[in-house]
């Protein structure tokens, strides 16, 4: 049980409260009580220490009193207490810099799992599964930090997905399609399952012809040069207060954000195969000198089998 936004500070007077053991649930519980203050406006912005009672509850706690303190304009974001097993030391260096900080707020993640040679499904589609059952799970983490998860036309075209987060405790997000023409047919899953919400993003001329959608609502926004606009769809999100935003696929969704500079982080992961022809993750337009690279700031994480890069970007304003 999650106790947020509306966390309280306990007085240095009240008797403290016995906490549980800081393990890779507890650390979860206490990463999504800070998605969710994220999500309602109010992100961590100064350092503060927390515990979790035995009953799940999420408490803030002056910092020298707590098991865990968070500094989130730190140069590392959080102090234990207590020795941290590897888990939990990775849990939080790899999700804290998404749930804290005045930017924490407004988020836009991508995410893609590829081959060492650089494809994330073969030539027919099969993608499942390119990488291990960690980088899944991963997945379903963002999911669960974010307003909303968003995937392209083709990805629910070929895997017609669920979005949800069944693999981890949390809330699903809202599910977005990006379908600039409206030519997915509406009986995908994602349009008929009663689960979460699903909006469907297609572009201002797009015809609907009749197709009944389901419980999903479409959204329009401008085309640009035959395409919709990255940046555009940011916003036509944030109008409706989803600003954590997690860009789930496939190759081409994900590569046209980046080429927009509309993603604050991008976690690619690798994954120890090669497919040969395939759908490749990530094509940009070519440059002609490597001082035109984009060159972010990296940090590396095992899950499993996998090497996932948290490469941190500049979102264009």
């Amino acid at each position: 049980m999650v106790t947020l936004p509306a966390m309280r500070l306990n007085s240095a007077l009240v008797p403290p409260v016995r906490s549980r053991a800081f393990d890779a649930e507890t650390a979860w519980d206490l990463l999504r009580a800070l998605g969710d203050r994220a999500r309602a406006g109010q992100p961590l912005c100064c350092r503060s220490g927390f515990r979790i009672d035995e009953g799940g509850r999420v408490e803030q706690v002056p910092a020298e009193r707590a098991p865990i303190s968070i500094d989130p304009a730190g140069e590392r974001a959080f102090q234990a207490s207590q020795r941290l097993d590897a888990e939990v030391e990775q849990m939080l260096e790899l999700y804290l810099p998404l749930c804290v900080g005045a930017g924490a707020r407004d988020v836009v993640i991508g995410h893609v799992g590829q081959s060492l040679d650089g494809q994330i499904a073969t030539l027919s589609g099969a993608s499942r599964y390119v990488s291990g059952p960690e980088n899944l799970r991963h997945m379903h983490r963002l999911r669960a930090l974010c307003d909303a998860v968003i995937v392209g036309a083709r990805t629910v075209e070929l895997d017609d997905p669920q979005l949800t987060t069944r693999l981890v405790p949390g809330k699903n997000p809202i599910r977005v399609v990006i379908d600039s023409s409206l030519r997915l047919l509406p009986e995908r899953h994602l349009y008929r399952d009663g689960g979460p919400p699903t909006l469907v993003v297609c572009g201002s001329q797009a015809q609907v012809n009749g197709h009944d959608f389901g419980h999903a609502e479409i959204v329009r926004v401008p085309n640009e040069d035959g395409a919709l606009s990255a940046r555009a769809v940011v916003s036509a999100l944030g109008r409706r207060g989803l600003r954590r935003l997690f860009i789930e696929g496939g190759g081409i969704t994900i590569s046209r954000f980046l080429e927009a500079r509309a993603l604050d982080r991008l976690h690619v992961t690798i994954c120890p195969l090669f497919i040969g022809s395939g759908r490749p993750g990530i094509v940009l337009p070519g440059i002609d000198d490597l001082d035109q690279a984009l060159r972010p700031r990296t940090r590396r994480f095992v899950l499993g089998e996998d090497v996932l890069f948290d490469c941190q970007l500049q979102r264009a304003a």
